[in-house]
């Protein structure tokens, strides 16, 4: 099964009764969204999984009409561009020869977002629109518009023009360890089993782990961080490189021996789809915090706190220790707002982010980085508190096979 981070994530704006709901169907070739002859259907945003023929796993985006008025109106279109952070294109539709300011807002937020789009004229089974129309928003979107029908849909030529407009980042490939996992390697992946891990299944990140590794033609050992010691000394193992949850640093360090390559789960994660280069930039900036200093920590996914999460209790008690500071704390879940005095905070640290495809990712971190503000991830933390930061980096350098 394909995760919601490896998915092509795809939105639809256009103004009420436009029939983007119809378009969904459409295109996912079955009633996945609720159509309707009243205008306002759809009120919030409602996320349709879906494959695309042409274009792989997707989830479609279905947002309320970008003309909604009144206070409440107001708020559900607001909460329709909320979206803008998650997606990684857009489809913007028309319909009744109508595009003013209000289509303009919308190309504006994207834009301003870096968030490529393409541009439907829906119902053109009921009429066509006119060519002057056509030629004037042609010219000033800079772009072809696409003519549609949800009743003969032409889907192919829907999915060449996203393929067309898609960045380049969303066909990277999920390879966690390109350069770093040779064929035939053995590597040991250390997978802690703690209150905080979910009952009867593995992390995201240590499942996508154990794949890519296979996918290498390497070879997977899968232990708790109780039983390494077994596996190195008493089944004579010395693997190509160990990954361990980034709780057990300290532990799992004290044990692999200093010529065995060492890189936690985390850590893994920045290198494929963080922004790495600004995590060893301010991952360091932990030994500058000064009493009072707030820290604002960013979790991708929402789940019930236990006494033993890593956001809310482990981390701030790490920071704290050796700091020997006063540090204020505040933890945001999932796509909560950044708060708006955002420099007001002295560094922010990023969870590895293994929901999150890297274009959410990137849009999460970016007012942060532009403000100036160093940031850092729940591995590379625990790593430089623990005194191991530069051995888990040394970790993932690239080799040549």
């Amino acid at each position: 099964m394909i995760s919601k981070d490896q998915r092509i994530h795809i939105a639809i704006f256009g103004r009420r009764n436009y029939g983007k709901s119809s378009f969904i169907n459409a295109i996912g070739g079955q009633d996945i969204a609720i159509v309707s002859d009243v205008a306002g259907t759809t009120t919030d945003p409602v996320k349709k999984t879906i494959e695309i023929h042409g274009l792989g796993p997707a989830v479609m985006i279905d947002t309320a009409g970008i003309d909604d008025s009144g206070e409440l109106g107001e708020k559900r279109v607001e909460k329709s561009f909320a979206v803008i952070n998650q997606i990684d294109i857009a489809i913007l539709m028309l319909c009744d020869n109508t595009f003013d300011d209000v289509e303009r807002y919308v190309i504006r937020r994207l834009t301003d977002n870096k968030v490529n789009f393409i541009v439907i004229y829906n119902k053109v089974d009921i009429a066509l629109p006119d060519k002057t129309f056509v030629e004037k928003v042609e010219k000033e979107i800079g772009d072809k518009i696409l003519m549609f029908s949800s009743k003969e849909p032409d889907i192919q030529l829907v999915v060449d023009k996203l393929v067309d407009k898609l960045p380049d980042t969303v066909y990277n490939d999920n390879d966690l360890f390109r350069g770093v996992v040779g064929k035939g390697e053995l590597v040991v992946l250390v997978t802690p089993i703690d209150s905080a891990a979910p009952e009867g299944r593995m992390i995201l990140p240590q499942v996508q782990s154990i794949r890519n590794v296979l996918d290498h033609d390497a070879i997977n050992v899968v232990c708790k961080e109780t039983d390494l010691s077994r596996v190195l000394n008493e089944y004579k193992i010395k693997p190509a490189l160990v990954v361990t949850d980034s709780q057990a640093f300290k532990y799992v360090a004290s044990i692999v021996p200093e010529d065995i390559p060492l890189t936690g789960f985390s850590l893994v994660l920045a290198r494929l789809k963080g922004n790495y280069t600004k995590y060893l930039e301010g991952t360091p900036q932990i030994s500058k915090l000064k009493d009072g200093d707030k820290i604002l920590i960013l979790e991708s996914c929402a789940h019930h706190p236990t006494c033993e999460d890593i956001g809310r209790v482990k981390l701030p008690a790490l920071l704290s220790k050796f700091t020997s500071k006063e540090l204020s704390f505040t933890v945001l879940s999932g796509f909560t707002p950044l708060p708006g005095n955002i420099t007001d905070y002295a560094m922010v640290i990023q969870c590895g982010g293994c929901v999150f495809t890297r274009k959410q990712l990137e849009s999460r971190l970016r007012p942060v980085i532009n403000a100036g503000i160093p940031v850092s991830n729940y591995g590379m933390t625990i790593a430089y508190v623990t005194g191991i930061f530069d051995r888990a980096v040394k970790g993932l350098q690239q080799r040549v096979f």
